[in-house]
């Protein structure tokens, strides 16, 4: 059974930092690409980053560029998200998601795994 589980999440001021980890079991890590999406209340899911296999090839969205990086430890099969410089506007649950492959997708169908999801809220 596949399970990704994100945990880091919480309640912080504007300019803050926050890390997100999404531990995965069940499917062999090195051979899936990771991906995080936001949803925020009434919005679609949208993407935030992704990371190859090998960890050396992050992709990010143009509106965390330069503030998010993601990161992932292979030997523990756990996919980080460090957020910097938060916003009110990056008020959102956070997903990770696993997709096998070689590709750096960024649509939500493009992705067969999913956590749970972790709410960041961040007020001004």
């Amino acid at each position: 059974q596949v399970q990704l589980v994100e945990s880091g999440g919480g309640s912080v001021q504007a300019g803050s930092s926050v890390r997100l980890s999404c531990a995965v079991s069940g499917l062999t890590f090195t051979t899936h690409v990771m991906g995080w999406f936001r949803q925020a209340p009434g919005q679609e899911r949208e993407f935030v980053a992704a990371i190859s296999r090998s960890g050396r090839t992050p992709y990010y969205s143009d509106s965390v560029k330069g503030r998010f990086t993601t990161s992932r430890d292979n030997a523990e099969d756990t996919v980080y998200l460090q957020m910097n410089s938060l916003k009110p506007e990056d008020t959102a649950v956070y997903y990770c998601a696993a997709r096998w492959g070689v590709d750096l997708p960024t649509t939500v169908k493009e992705y067969a795994y999913w956590g749970q999801g972790t709410q960041v809220t961040v007020s001004s």
